[in-house]
């Protein structure tokens, strides 16, 4: 956010970008364009936007536009952009997920009330309060104010402010990983110390929320940050394995074939895996083979076809029943719905399946962002187990915001909070190694694992304990896939 903010004309250095973001500079400097219509530099996100949202009202992307251009005119990035270009960006990453209206306008204006003369009151009074809440959630606490608690207060906040609306997060996330994006213009202590934080604190809050899209490209640009060696090596082994024949490739011919047999509709597609996912993988079993390195995706139309699809492989190809799992019937704590399975390929080796509607894939790759505007439908009656009455709100957080209620609140002149974030306690030097299930879990490292402090909330004493938190207070603030 305000960290990359500089005066124009300070020196950068350009760095590739998913967006050519010398052009959209170009655009946005070029001015709103004809009369009636969108600027061009927000053409762009309008079309993907319109891409989910066939009626959606534009209009008000043009005036949130309009007014960030303005506030931010004059004001470049480190690289030597113009600074509009990452609100655009930012927007343009919730667009691509399919996020409503109100939180692409609200990500337009994120950076205007820190960063700029404009107020929340100004920005209420133009697009309403949804939009001012929400540009005040992501809004950072004054370093003037709170001192070196600023930063750990302002995920306080941001905490809180999600409790009530999960876009305030949505917007958070998005704008990390564009400012990820773009952190080789930073100093290596801070692009270390940037990475520690997106690590620790906002990787477990997009696996919460269920934005896989953005939680897997964040792991892989911190894994490229904070372990550049074995980064390098896993991107290598990539490269090697991208010129050999792809037993995937067989073996996604092979199921389409079955299925069209079968008749059944499916989409078979070969989903590589991230370079964080590889590395797992390189820890677990040593050299990994061409089948390692992607999963099979098959989509269908509905939840049934899932179980006919499943029938056929298991009926047609050699299953690895121990790889089997069922998360349609049972969904994770964060929306995801897939069934799971693992079948001898063209090579021999086990080729992992997940099957899903294409809405589940939706949900599995956007998360809660997959939901539209979750205050727009009537309210879900109450889940017996009261974990999916508001899929907006999570039984994880609302035990975590009744637990920080209870907690006494900060002011300005005192020490930062022990209720700041959920922290991991994986250890800086541990590595990404953490499996996403029992049977598929890297080892652990042969040094013991200690507890960050390079971002941990601490009191007057030293680091805050967790020793009297209510029981599902400790779980949800210290482990990354907590089962409460």
């Amino acid at each position: 956010m305000s960290a990359e903010a500089t005066n124009e004309g300070a020196p950068g250095r350009k760095r590739g970008r998913r967006m050519d973001l010398r052009r959209l500079g170009r655009a946005a400097l070029s001015g709103s364009g004809a009369r009636g219509r969108l600027p061009d530099a927000i053409d762009h996100v309008a079309k993907v936007h319109r891409g989910h949202h066939p009626g959606a009202d534009l209009g008000i992307l043009g005036r949130a536009y309009a007014l960030a251009e303005t506030s931010h005119r004059g004001q470049t990035r480190k690289s030597g952009e113009p600074y509009i270009t990452h609100p655009l960006a930012v927007t343009l990453i919730l667009a691509e997920l399919g996020a409503e209206t109100t939180t692409l306008t609200a990500s337009l204006l994120h950076d205007t009330v820190e960063d700029t003369e404009v107020t929340l009151d100004q920005v209420g009074e133009q697009f309403g309060a949804e939009v001012r809440f929400l540009v005040d959630g992501v809004t950072k606490l004054e370093k003037v104010d709170y001192g070196a608690a600023a930063e750990p207060e302002t995920f306080r906040k941001m905490l809180v402010a999600t409790g009530n609306d999960v876009r305030v997060m949505s917007i958070k996330l998005a704008d990390r990983l564009h400012n990820m994006r773009t952190l080789g213009v930073m100093r290596p202590e801070k692009q270390a110390r940037i990475a520690k934080v997106t690590r620790d604190f906002l990787i477990p809050l997009a696996e919460r929320l269920g934005v896989q899209a953005l939680k897997t490209e964040l792991e892989d640009l911190v894994f490229a940050v904070l372990h550049p060696d074995e980064y390098a090596r896993t991107r290598d082994l990539v490269l090697a394995h991208a010129g050999r024949p792809d037993p995937l490739r067989a073996t996604a011919a092979r199921v389409r074939a079955v299925l069209r047999e079968a008749g059944i509709a499916a989409e078979v597609l070969v989903r590589r895996r991230h370079f964080v996912s590889v590395h797992r993988v390189l820890l677990k079993r040593g050299e990994p083979t061409g089948s390692d390195l992607g999963r099979l995706l098959v989509l269908v139309a509905e939840d049934a076809d899932c179980y006919a699809v499943l029938g056929e492989l298991h009926t047609c190809f050699t299953p690895f029943i121990s790889e089997f799992k069922d998360f349609i019937a049972v969904p994770k704590f964060n929306l995801y719905q897939s069934l799971h399975t693992a079948v001898a390929g063209e090579d021999g080796h086990a080729a992992e399946v997940l099957i899903r509607t294409h809405q589940m894939h939706r949900v599995a790759e956007a998360g809660v962002i997959a939901l539209g505007n979750p205050y727009a439908a009537p309210e879900a009656p109450d889940a017996a187990d009261g974990e999916r009455a508001d899929p907006t709100r999570p039984g994880w957080l609302s035990r975590l915001l009744e637990w920080q209620r209870a907690a006494p609140t900060p002011t300005p002149s005192g020490p930062p909070c022990a209720t700041t974030s959920p922290r991991t306690g994986r250890s800086p030097s541990s590595g990404p190694t953490a499996g996403r299930s029992a049977s598929r879990r890297a080892p652990a490292a042969s040094t013991p694992r200690t507890r960050s402090t390079a971002t941990e909330p601490t009191t007057a004493s030293g680091p805050a304990s967790t020793a009297g938190w209510p029981r599902s207070a400790r779980c949800c603030a210290t482990a990354t896939r907590c089962t409460c």
